[in-house]
Formats: C-alpha cells, structure tokens, sequence
C-alpha cells in the first residue's frame, strides 16, 4: 500500500513522502469500532500532531476508498466526521481541506468543580437524572464505541456557593468502570475519574449559543429566553502510541451567558 493519503496543492510528492507510516500500521481493523470512525481517527491524529498541516487537502473519496479497499460511503462518513469536529472544510472548486493544526492542549484538561474551588467557592451537585441506557449513534461516535454498548447517562445542575451556575449531560462508557449516581452527587466527574485511576489529558471541545428552554431556565433561575453558552468536549486519555487513545466520557454543558464559569 502506497503512503499517499492526502495531496497538498503545490506540494504533493513532499506531503506523500511526509505522512507518518505508523498511522496506517493499525489501519484497516475489523472490529466493534465502525471502518469510518477508525479512518477519521487515524486523519485526526495526522492533523493535531502537525503532520498534516492547515491547507492540505485531503484526495478525493474515489482514490482513498481504493488505496484503503474500502467503499466511498466509509471513506465520505470519515471525511464528514472530519468536517464535524472543525478539523476540515470543504471548499467548492477545491474540494476537502485541513484548516486546523495542533489543537491539544498541554494541560491537564480540569473540570467546572475543579475551576470552582480554585476560584474559592465552594461546588455543589444535583443529580437530577441517572440511567444505564444503550448509546445512540451520536454518542457512540462521540466515545469511539458501538452503537448499543452500555453508557452511564446523568444530568445535573452545578452550583458555586448555592447558585445554580451549569446544567451537565454526560454519558460515560462501561469501559471506564462502574460510576454511580452518589459519586457523581458527591465528586465533580473528573475527580471522579481521578479517584478511579483514569486521567483525562486531551479533548476535543465545541462552543455555540442559542436561547434557554423553559426547563434550563427553571433549574437556573433565569428568565426564560435568556441566553446561554453550551460546550460540547469529549476528553480522552493521552495517546501514548496513535492506537491507544481511550475517550472517558462524552459531555454537554449549559451555562448562563454572563456566567465568569
């Protein structure tokens, strides 16, 4: 199998001889993890290491589905799951192209609880739901899973000092252990992990803004159609090898606009 995955405009034979052999080693496996999550991964992990830089455009479904034996609509799912997470565009006339380089941060990635204390407040839980429930597709793409495989599923209302500041879904895979509702009452959900032996290093995140429902209003005393903030991040384990990288939860977060969280 030839190393050319992607052609950068200009510079196609340097980016064909650049592109890290050891992405394609565990390329293609057949298993629980979907073809198009597992290409999407091994592209990701090109383009946040640097490997694959801002402007290179990734060659056409035709001529990947080919080099990797598979069939265009896998290689379209990666390409679009790319394009979800802000990694691609597609650009008419040009086609799909890298528009993120390195986007990890360095840091230990730190939870709302954890930002509280450190602020000097004190953090509080609700637990205001709690179920084993099989993952959906989305989730399942989210946590690199199975659709079906089992997830802890909770939502709860955050406080600083008594304030309701954030309402938190979180779906939690089986793989990371038995995680129950007291837990999650009593610790914020990464000292949760920590406590486990699971440390939480990377994630991919997601902001946007849109208008409060009546629900999120009543548990955060707001005005109904005020503004909120809602972050999407998926944090992961740091790889130690591109193979090995484990998603500990997905999760959804909703805070009031004018919130300092």
């Amino acid at each position: 199998m030839t190393n050319r995955f992607l052609c950068k405009v200009g510079a196609c034979e340097k980016l064909k001889s650049s592109f890290p052999n050891r992405y394609l080693r565990t390329l293609i496996v057949p298993g629980k993890t979907p073809l198009y999550h597992q290409v999407a991964t091994k592209f990701e992990l090109a383009i946040r290491d640097g490997s694959l830089p801002a402007g290179t455009r990734i060659e056409n479904e035709v001529s990947l589905a080919e080099r990797l034996n598979l069939s265009r609509p896998t290689i379209r799912r990666a390409i679009q799951s790319l394009v979800d997470d802000g990694l691609v565009v597609r650009r008419r006339g040009i086609g799909s192209q890298v528009v993120h380089g390195k986007v990890i941060r360095g840091l230990e990635l730190s939870s709302l609880s954890d930002d509280i204390n450190k602020n000097g407040s004190q953090p509080s839980t609700t637990v205001v739901h709690f179920e084993h429930l099989p993952a959906t597709r989305h989730v399942a793409e989210r946590l690199g899973i199975a659709v079906g495989e089992k997830v802890s599923y909770s939502v709860r209302i955050r406080y600083s000092d008594d304030v309701p500041v954030a309402i938190l879904h979180n779906w939690i895979p089986a793989s990371i252990g038995a995680i129950t509702e007291a837990q999650l009452a009593k610790s914020g959900l990464y000292e949760t992990f920590r406590n486990a032996g699971v440390f939480p290093r990377i994630g991919k995140q997601r902001l946007s803004a849109r208008k409060v429902t009546n629900l999120e209003a009543d548990q955060l005393d707001l005005p109904h159609g005020s503004a909120v903030l809602t972050m999407e991040r998926t944090p992961m384990t740091r790889p130690v090898s591109p193979s090995n990288t484990a998603s500990t939860s997905t999760d959804r977060t909703c805070i009031p606009w004018n919130s300092p969280w």
